[in-house]
């Protein structure tokens, strides 16, 4: 392999710049997409209609590039196809199959019909297509705890069930190994019986389990639509849960919306709803800036924001216990109130939990991370590293290349998140000036 022309059939010279500039417009998102775990959900409508080996060709291509992927697939179709030809008429309430015996043993048979199509895609080595030759090794298991939905209404749904719980450590064990993980909508009590779940219900508890950077559902939809029609790009919390109380409930829109917001607010920053019907779709929304579906944010501007001076009783609140036990150097009110405009805060629902402040020393092109706090209740839920980010591009906006922090307690919690040991003679001159050695406070650093 010794010319271009090996690796790429490169467009007429007139569109090489056009190419490049391509390129190095989705190279941030591969970047930062590397090593982030992926649920992608599809119904077996998808298998059905023939869109099976072209989702595996993009799949494929996310995982050379170093993203961990978990598929859950659906296999309401072919269900349908296994009771008709047992002659059984399909029963629903509230929206939900309610499965007898026998509908059981169709899901059984519809679900290892789709899983075996699926691994099958996924082995068949990609022949002519982008990722020839690629090997992908496909982890499918017990990972799903399931209970009984039970009696609702009145009504016994006898085999159909809810996920109970997600063996996240199975499936982070087999996405580290490189495996890309396989769920069916099936799960087992710990006695062994089997129970019927939805796909959504699968696809949004791994993501909670597994604090998936998205979840993304193929859907047959093109994505949630305005009053005038119009596709809605990006939803706040806020919004999303708006629309879904309009929606008609047993709908699969509002299915789908119902899970992308609870996998939102288990603390899964971003879910997509994306149409299947569009070759491609999951690469045109992980790549293109305004993306072809509907994403669903955890952060908004009402949520994630700049401080105000009536938030300085709030930003009080959540410090004070952190003084107390000595992880914070005390702050009166007046000091507070002097530097608001150095806070970040995160707000829910009229609330303060979580906050955190940037000085900067312009000089140096240096800035400190000061009072980085989130409230106990909401800890793990990745408010912390909503604030870190924010303060970052409070730093980049000023035209700092570094910021560091000064820490007693959190030593790991930083250094996971890229920053590295430092020296007090590190600090600015103006802030080794009012060092406490009797602190002894560790000085860590980030470049930016």
């Amino acid at each position: 392999m010794n010319s271009q022309t090996d690796l790429v059939s490169l467009p007429e010279t007139s569109n090489h710049s056009q190419f490049v500039e391509w390129l190095r417009s989705v190279a941030p998102y591969i970047h930062a997409f590397r090593n982030k775990t992926f649920v992608v959900a599809f119904g077996g409508e998808l298998v059905k209609e023939g869109g099976l080996n072209a989702l595996v060709q993009d799949l494929a291509l996310l995982h050379a590039m170093g993203m961990q992927i978990v598929l859950v697939h659906g296999s309401r179709p072919q269900v349908e196809e296994q009771l008709q030809l047992h002659r059984v008429v399909s029963d629903f309430a509230l929206g939900m199959r309610i499965t007898d015996l026998r509908a059981l043993e169709a899901a059984k048979e519809a679900a290892g019909e789709v899983r075996l199509d699926i691994e099958a895609a996924i082995s068949q080595g990609l022949p002519n297509t982008p990722m020839a030759h690629a090997r992908i090794s496909i982890i499918s298991g017990n990972f799903v705890t399931a209970r009984p939905v039970g009696i609702l209404e009145g009504v016994d749904f006898q085999h159909t069930g809810v996920v109970r719980k997600i063996d996240a450590d199975s499936l982070r064990q087999s996405l580290s190994s490189r495996k890309m993980v396989l769920l069916s909508p099936l799960g087992f009590s710990p006695t062994g019986e089997a129970f019927n779940l939805s796909m959504e219900d699968v696809a949004s508890s791994v993501a909670i389990a597994l604090r998936a950077d998205k979840l993304i559902f193929l859907t047959e939809m093109p994505g949630i639509a305005d009053e005038e029609g119009d596709l809605r790009r990006e939803l706040s919390l806020e919004e999303a849960q708006q629309i879904h109380e309009t929606m008609l409930q047993e709908s699969d829109e509002a299915s789908y919306l119902k899970h992308a917001i609870r996998a939102c607010r288990g603390g899964v920053p971003r879910a997509h709803m994306v149409p299947y019907s569009l070759d491609g779709s999951v690469l045109l929304e992980l790549f293109l800036h305004d993306g072809v579906g509907t994403m669903i944010s955890y952060e908004n501007l009402e949520s994630l924001r700049e401080a105000a001076s009536d938030d300085v009783g709030g930003i009080l609140q959540l410090i004070e216990p952190l003084e107390t036990d000595g992880t914070l150097v005390r702050r009166g009110r007046h000091q507070i109130e002097r530097d608001i405009d150095h806070f970040s805060v995160i707000e829910h629902d009229g609330v303060l939990f979580g906050c955190a402040a940037l000085y900067p020393y312009p000089q140096d092109r240096i800035g400190e991370m000061a009072c980085l706090t989130v409230a106990p209740e909401a800890q793990g839920s990745g408010d912390g590293e909503r604030l870190l980010k924010r303060i970052e591009q409070r730093a980049r906006a000023r035209g700092l290349n570094r910021i560091f922090v000064l820490t007693t307690r959190t030593e790991h919690w930083f250094l996971k998140r890229g920053f590295v040991k430092a020296t007090v003679e590190d600090l600015p001159e103006d802030r080794r000036k009012f060092y406490n050695f009797q602190r002894r406070s560790l000085v860590l650093m980030k470049q930016l």
